[in-house]
């Protein structure tokens, strides 16, 4: 039996923000006006192999008049249930009560109910004309507190609903976490006892789900840093002349197209945990323009302080050769070790995107190329942006209408927090990525870092 909850209550308390949230779906239409919801609308979510329905009902608009209706069509207890079908299928009631009756019909037909109420509201006892309606169609049903605001009347709602409803928990949609949100479905297999199986399993297919997702990011960041650190363009010419002409031209499409990796890579990361609406999440955090602003690479990447650390770290690792005339001339240091040499020179260079080249082809002709950069921080701040928007979408609840906002990014202590050998090979491996060289094993040396930047 396919399990079918019907998510009803006072106008604009939060009905459609739990739905999206619930449905992990950013495609449900949310409005701080009243009355967005005006005919009930079916979402199918479907988890893995299995599958219920989310019913998005509209607001109660005249409950008063709706119980005086029934009253006068029930004259006992066992008669209320066959008052409410008869309601909805009444056609002066569908002319006179649209919304009541839109919002009993998938209830009457077998949906669970899920009462939404604003706990930062105050309760009054006009809500009780709905509760009685609703207690009236002999469904399984459930009163969900949503603080939209504040968590002032909280107390107040709980012991009104408490005598109405066999269940009440405070849900907020903005806020709630994954285990929150099972936890919902999970109080339904205990309250109607027939949809205990399918719901238990569709808590199983959620997390099964939420390991792939995080699967999915791993591969997909893999591919990111891999495509990035190598990326070059080029071009054959005739000429020397001819191939230093075009190094303005390369410039200008290598960072394009780097732009455009990296933003592909974050929409499709987006795709992952199902925000397809998000549109203006890049540009809001500024990723796609500053992922070349160098000046910025510090909030995304490693300080000079870090970054020292960790090229001293993979150049003992890897045997990096480093340019020592480059290195004694930009930083006039007193090098006492190929080591330290290797980490001073690892700053060197944060205002040169990549090296632009013009080499002879053995058959003839030149050939001129623009890249791949060679900043030593530069794997660091993509990885760094990367896990910044994977952190902020796997946190997000899908009723949020509002973009992810710019912040200080935390890689350094991320990397902090992994082992030693989880730092050492992740500064080889980012290392080796920097000099276009292969990494064996790349996704299990990011997976740590991933995974502890999605607790």
């Amino acid at each position: 039996m396919i399990p079918i909850f019907a998510v009803v209550g006072h106008p604009n308390k939060g009905k459609s923000s739990i739905v999206a949230t619930l449905a992990q779906d950013d495609s449900v239409a949310i409005s701080s006006a009243s009355g967005t919801t005006r005919v009930s609308e079916n979402l199918v979510v479907s988890v893995g192999v299995s599958h219920y329905t989310l019913v998005d009902t509209p607001g109660f608009q005249r409950p008063a008049s709706v119980l005086k209706w029934l009253q006068q069509h029930a004259v006992s207890a066992d008669k209320r249930q066959d008052a409410v079908k008869k309601f909805v299928n009444d056609e002066d009631c569908k002319l006179k009560f649209p919304e009541e009756v839109q919002l009993l019909t998938p209830i009457i037909n077998g949906a669970a109910i899920l009462y939404v109420v604003d706990g930062s509201r105050p309760y009054g006892p006009e809500y009780e004309a709905e509760m009685e309606i609703l207690r009236w169609t002999g469904q399984a049903s459930m009163a969900l507190i949503n603080p939209i605001e504040n968590e002032d009347h909280i107390q107040s709602w709980q012991q009104a609903l408490g005598q109405y409803f066999k269940l009440v928990r405070v849900f907020n949609a903005m806020q709630a976490d994954f285990e929150k949100q099972l936890s919902v479905l999970e109080a339904f297999s205990h309250i109607k006892e027939q949809w205990h199986a399918t719901i238990t399993g569709l808590i199983v297919e959620y997390k099964k789900i939420r390991f792939q997702r995080q699967e999915e990011s791993l591969q997909l960041l893999v591919e990111l840093l891999t495509k990035l650190c190598a990326y070059q363009v080029s071009q054959r010419v005739l000429s020397r002349s001819q191939a230093q002409a075009l190094q303005a031209g390369l410039e200008t499409r290598f960072l394009k197209d780097m732009r455009n990796i990296e933003q592909q890579c974050h929409d499709a990361l987006k795709g992952i945990y199902r925000y397809h609406n998000l549109d203006s999440e890049i540009v809001d955090l500024q990723l796609e323009e500053n992922l070349f602003d160098t000046e910025k690479w510090i909030l995304w990447g490693l300080n000079r302080k870090r970054l020292t650390a960790a090229a001293s770290m993979a150049g003992a690792a890897t045997g990096a050769a480093v340019d020592l005339a480059v290195a004694g001339s930009s930083l006039m240091l007193g090098a006492l070790s190929g080591g330290l040499i290797g980490a001073g020179s690892a700053w060197f260079g944060a205002d040169k995107i990549a090296e632009f080249r013009v080499k002879g082809q053995p058959l003839g002709g030149f050939e001129a190329r623009q890249g791949p950069i060679k900043n030593r921080n530069f794997p660091y701040v993509v990885l760094g942006r990367y896990l910044y928007l994977a952190t902020a979408l796997r946190h997000r609840t899908h009723a949020r209408r509002d973009s992810i906002q710019i912040g200080e990014g935390d890689l350094a202590d991320r990397i902090a927090a992994l082992s030693s050998k989880e730092q050492s090979d992740l500064h080889e491996a980012l290392e080796r990525l920097r000099r276009q060289q292969g990494v064996e094993e790349l996704r299990a040396v990011l997976e740590p870092v991933l995974v502890a930047a999605k607790t």
